[in-house]
């Protein structure tokens, strides 16, 4: 039956149905995101191991009513492929609007509590456009050009609007060590790679114990409260890094 149906649509909407199909079986399987995964065929499983963190991580926001954001949607210049993780986290997360960016008309792939805006994830003022309209996102998943350059921009665009709470990741940080990506795999501490970028980060979470008279402190000191660190991916949380030290008092020994 379903093969009939199939010879007598258009290939557009086969591959609508095809989709459908899909989600219809993702739901024998909410709260296991692999296999959602590998239902729809994004490569964040399989290719990738990127499901189990993402669920560890994710599993508290399942049942709430969040704003998504991932930033590429794939498929390259085909505007009729791609957006198979946009219907993962559809899957994964029932209550939840999902939101992308890509640099190809992708508007093909839209549906029902999946929206996509083309443009570049660099272009601030394309940026402020979809700011306006959903004002501010509960997770944030860069999954788009790879390029350090893009990525550390996307980072200081966005994270200021991911909402206290919420989760910013970073995917394919291989590319940190990939000189044709803008990557170094000579200098480990340098700040225009991804790795070098988010390591200078890391001592801003302990801001509090800096012995720096008039120390001030920066937006991401204040806001990363953690930063998980895996094979090729990176999850920054985002809150109010407000414990204070045990002996130091305003960045001065007591005994100062």
């Amino acid at each position: 039956m379903i093969k009939l149906l199939k010879n007598k649509l258009s290939k557009n909407k086969q591959l609508k149905l095809k989709y459908k199909l899909r989600a219809y079986k993702a739901m024998l399987y909410p709260f296991n995101l692999s296999k959602i995964a590998l239902i729809h065929k994004t490569d964040k499983f399989g290719n990738h191991n990127y499901t189990p963190k993402y669920q560890h991580h994710f599993r508290k926001f399942k049942f709430k009513r969040n704003n998504i954001l991932e930033i590429g949607v794939g498929g390259y210049d085909n505007p009729y492929i791609g957006g198979n993780s946009l219907r993962m986290w559809k899957s994964y997360f029932p209550f939840s609007k999902i939101y992308s960016l890509d640099i190809y008309d992708k508007s093909f792939l839209q549906e029902k509590r999946i929206k996509i805006f083309q443009g570049s994830q660099v272009d601030e003022d394309f940026l402020d456009t979809i700011v306006n309209e959903v004002k501010t996102f509960d997770l944030i998943i860069d999954d788009g050009s790879h390029i350090n350059e893009h990525v550390i921009k996307s980072f200081e665009y966005f994270f200021p609007k991911l909402k206290k709470g919420g989760i910013y990741v970073i995917e394919d940080t291989q590319t940190s060590y990939w000189d044709s990506y803008g990557g170094d795999s000579e200098n480990f501490n340098n700040k225009e790679t991804i790795y070098g970028y988010f390591k200078s980060l890391i001592d801003g979470l302990n801001n509090e114990e800096f012995i720096k008279d008039n120390y001030t402190k920066t937006y991401y000191d204040k806001h990363i409260i953690s930063m998980h660190f895996y094979h090729n991916m990176i999850f920054i949380y985002k809150g109010d890094n407000d414990d204070k030290s045990n002996y130091i008092v305003n960045n001065k020994r007591p005994d100062a």
